[in-house]
């Protein structure tokens, strides 16, 4: 909407990097409120950037002072004392607040598909969704009591040019590269949503000063469901390595093996999850997810090849993986 006064709180990340820029070419006066010390994603010209930490209310509130906003977003709240705090920033500052939270957040594993807005918010495995299901409760309820205008949104697994898709990023490529086993979690064959960026950010900032969004938790996703197979072959393609060699190792043995990685595996990679997006194509007409994973992955490969310092290894991981690939890789008869 153009003219739209808008705070983006962070606005430099993954997903909030291109939701700038797409605000930025839909006319919208945007703000930036971060401590200004990422450099990975220029900020586009004519946005205003306040430094200030988030987490200091005092240097929030000094920062934003005689501003108020049409819509204020937050790309960095993970826990409800940050929520909590937001409302106390920007209530009676704003005509629309808007969450990001996670599709993580619904019912794990999911007992039916594809995934609605109104499916149950429940995940007993992993401690992030857990903090974003009582985000979205406490907004939930300055809503209905207090009048607090929120709009929640749901990203599922989205992703840009600078990361690689899988936990330990550009580790799996260097070995794809090299030859080497690289491990999958169970047998490949669940269904897995992925997004790209681009193709969120034009949906999202149709959420930007939609009276109709008021109220709403919406999720906003591509329409792509690849097996985790494809995604790993579809990288491995775009990295020139025609054959890579997948172990496939069950979720619940690497949960046991590392338990932060096992985490996010039995909290949401490792169930497929399918998404109706009627909702948001409601809300803003004309919205399509039109970017393959195929040409994602090409993206994310040259850009990393562009400059040796993005490719770097995590040694952890990449030991980690030896260790269950000679576990787990199927031995010759």
């Amino acid at each position: 909407m153009q003219g739209l006064k808008v705070l983006f709180i962070g606005g430099s990340g993954i997903i909030s990097a291109h939701c700038t820029r797409q605000a930025v070419e839909a006319g919208m006066d945007v703000y930036l409120l971060n401590r200004g010390i990422s450099n990975l994603r220029q900020v586009p010209e004519g946005v205003t950037t306040f430094v200030a930490d988030s987490r200091d209310k005092q240097a929030v509130l000094d920062a934003i002072i005689g501003h108020n906003f049409d819509c204020v977003v937050s790309w960095v709240n993970f826990t409800p004392e940050q929520v909590k705090q937001d409302i106390e920033i920007f209530a009676g500052r704003t005509g629309q607040y808007v969450f990001i939270s996670s599709a993580s957040a619904y019912q794990t594993p999911p007992t039916h598909m594809p995934v609605l807005e109104s499916t149950p918010l429940k995940n007993p495995f992993w401690e992030y969704s857990r903090n974003k299901i009582a985000c979205e409760d406490l907004l939930t309820a300055a809503y209905r009591e207090e009048g607090f205008p929120i709009t929640i949104v749901r990203p599922s697994h989205t992703y840009d040019e600078t990361m690689i898709p899988f936990d330990g990023g550009w580790t799996i490529v260097e070995r794809m590269r090299a030859g080497r086993p690289v491990i999958v979690p169970g047998d490949g064959t669940s269904l897995w949503t992925i997004t790209h960026s681009r193709d969120f950010a034009r949906g999202f900032t149709g959420l930007l000063g939609n009276t109709s969004a008021i109220g709403e938790a919406v999720h906003i996703t591509g329409q792509e469901t690849p097996s985790w197979n494809q995604i790993y072959t579809l990288v491995a393609t775009a990295a020139g390595v025609p054959d890579p060699v997948l172990v496939h190792v069950a979720s619940e043995s690497i949960a046991e093996a590392d338990p932060e990685w096992g985490a996010g595996l039995l909290g949401d990679k490792s169930h497929t999850m399918i998404f109706d997006n009627t909702k948001i194509r409601s809300l803003v007409p004309g919205f399509t997810a039109g970017i393959p994973f195929s040409q994602g992955a090409r993206e994310m490969v040259a850009w990393h090849d562009s400059d040796p310092t993005r490719r770097t290894v995590d040694a952890h991981m990449d030991a980690l993986m030896d260790r269950l690939a000679e576990a787990y890789a199927p031995r010759p008869l």
